[in-house]
């Protein structure tokens, strides 16, 4: 099976330095270094899609532009690209939502993945109205795919649930194709709903020790669900000729972060509720020593930023050996990002992807295996 790639559009702004935000966490400073306009996030999808990543994630929160709005612009200056759209069920209703998933397939020609992002901040769900704790939140989440999966089956759905409620509900149309559905979260409750609705589970960039139990867990509930699902993560990266250049970027990426600003994120960060971030934070304990986690695994990000923590740092080829390592963990997809995010999306696909594509574990998904991205480049 041919790995899938990811990259990812920075609505919460770009930057030649880590931006943070996520989790509870506002945007830093640095996220207004490249203004957030539709072109600029269309060039960095354009490139994305010029170099064999299949979709682009777009995050959702308060810290971050609309996720549905700008995918939709967005995608309008792209011909191939899939959008990753990350939404939070609480915030619309699910016979709208599968709508609005049906409109989105039907004009950009079926390039539509849903990231399902229950939230695990109780006062940023407040901010929109949404009062539910944590453990219910899920319960609605897992009745929200219930009732939006039998609408892009046709059926006509009713359903009084603990939380959400539809009669006679139904499309006048049907995604075609169905959009894929990914979700993440590490609690146990998130778990089961994983198991009996998602198409791909999503873990953080974890060392893969965890990794490997994570995909464990949730493919032993989906076998009791009598379900499979594929696995992806979501990492950062970092790579460059030489393992010497990728960290000595990586350290440059923390420049401008002074102690106060670190300990007044990660305060922030440790409020939240979220069984991953909590996770996330346990990676580094908030000091900048001893950031290696694994072998080019770095969890540098994680000390300014919310969510995704952790880094893949090194040359093309180490990196290549870090993504072989979690593929033969179970990791089929892989959702990247780095800063900038334009130019980092070129210097992995014409870094890495080629060396995968040399050893036959990847092939560019818009052109023929022949094409030049499967030859290794030459690097100085």
């Amino acid at each position: 099976m041919s790995l899938t790639f990811h990259w990812f559009l920075p609505t919460n702004g770009d930057s030649r330095h880590v931006v943070g935000g996520g989790h509870g966490t506002p945007a830093t400073a640095f996220g207004r270094n490249r203004p957030l306009t539709v072109a600029y996030l269309s060039q960095i999808a354009r490139a994305a899609e010029d170099l064999g990543f299949v979709g682009a994630l777009t995050p959702t929160g308060a810290w971050c532009e609309d996720a549905w709005l700008t995918t939709a612009m967005v995608s309008q200056h792209t011909e191939r690209l899939k959008f990753l759209v990350a939404f939070r069920p609480g915030f619309v209703s699910p016979t709208l939502a599968a709508q609005m998933a049906t409109t989105f397939q039907r004009q950009t020609g079926g390039r539509l993945l849903l990231n399902v992002v229950t939230g695990g901040e109780s006062h940023e769900q407040r901010a929109y109205g949404d009062f539910l704790d944590k453990d219910a939140r899920y319960r609605r989440t897992g009745e929200f795919l219930q009732i939006v999966r039998d609408l892009w089956e046709g059926k006509t759905v009713d359903l009084s649930g603990e939380h959400l409620q539809v009669e006679d509900a139904r499309l006048a149309r049907v995604p075609d194709p169905v959009p894929e559905v990914y979700f993440g979260g590490s609690s146990p409750i998130a778990g089961e709903i994983a198991a009996r609705h998602v198409d791909v589970y999503l873990t953080w960039g974890e060392p893969p020790a965890q990794v490997a139990e994570k995909i464990a867990w949730v493919r032993g509930l989906a076998a009791k669900e009598g379900r499979t699902v594929r696995f992806g993560i979501r990492l950062h990266v970092i790579t460059r000729d030489t393992a010497e250049q990728a960290w000595t970027e990586a350290h440059k990426l923390l420049d401008g972060f002074d102690p106060d600003t670190v300990k007044s994120v990660q305060a922030g960060l440790a409020r939240s509720e979220s069984e991953g971030q909590r996770r996330m934070l346990a990676l580094h304990g908030g000091s900048r020593e001893d950031l290696e986690i694994h072998p080019n695994l770095w969890a540098g990000i994680g000390l300014v930023r919310g969510g995704a923590g952790t880094a893949l740092v090194g040359s093309h080829d180490e990196v290549a050996e870090r993504i072989k390592e979690y593929h033969a963990l179970g990791i089929d997809e892989f959702v990247l990002s780095g800063y900038p995010h334009l130019e980092e999306a070129y210097w992995f696909g014409e870094g890495v992807l080629p060396r995968l594509a040399a050893q036959g574990l990847w092939q560019h998904p818009f052109a023929p295996t022949s094409a030049p991205a499967a030859q290794v480049p030459f690097t100085s």
